[in-house]
C-alpha cells in the first residue's frame, strides 16, 4: 500500500439555530463575531450563514438536519481575560459567564446560545507559581 501524507485544515463547526434575530443578537452583537455571508435558496427558506472572529469560523444553520441543538464547541482565545471582561461589560441579559482556571490548566468560560448550544472559550494558562 502506498503511503501518502495527508494534510487537514481546521474544522468549521455547523451550529443549529432556530431564530435569525436571536442568533444575530447573540453571535454578532454579544460575542462580536462578524457576518461573512448569508445564504438562502430563496426568500422565506432557512438561513445558512458564516460568521467569524479572528481565525475562528462558524457556520450557523436553520436547516433541519444540518446539526443538532445542544452541541458544544471549544474555541481557543488569546487574551481571554480581556474578551471576558468586554462581554461582561455589555450586561447581556442572558449570559454573565464566570472565568475559571480548570484542573487541565486552561482559563475558560462558557456561554449557551439561545438554542441550547454551548460555546466554550479557552486559553492555555501560564504555569502556576506554586508548580
Amino acid at each position: 500500500m502506498e503511503h501518502r501524507e495527508v494534510a487537514m485544515g481546521s474544522a468549521t463547526p455547523i451550529i443549529r439555530i432556530f431564530d435569525e434575530e436571536k442568533a444575530k443578537r447573540f453571535y454578532l452583537d454579544f460575542l462580536e463575531f462578524r457576518c461573512d455571508w448569508e445564504h438562502r435558496f430563496e426568500e422565506n427558506l432557512p438561513l445558512y450563514m458564516q460568521i467569524s472572529l479572528g481565525s475562528c469560523v462558524l457556520h450557523l444553520s436553520e436547516h433541519h438536519g444540518d446539526a443538532c441543538p445542544g452541541a458544544a464547541v471549544r474555541i481557543p482565545v488569546s487574551g481571554i481575560a480581556e474578551y471576558h471582561a468586554g462581554l461582561l461589560g455589555k450586561n447581556y441579559k442572558y449570559a454573565r459567564p464566570g472565568l475559571e482556571r480548570t484542573p487541565w490548566d486552561t482559563k475558560e468560560f462558557s456561554v449557551h446560545d439561545p438554542f441550547g448550544n454551548r460555546i466554550v472559550f479557552y486559553e492555555e494558562a501560564a504555569p502556576r507559581q506554586d508548580d
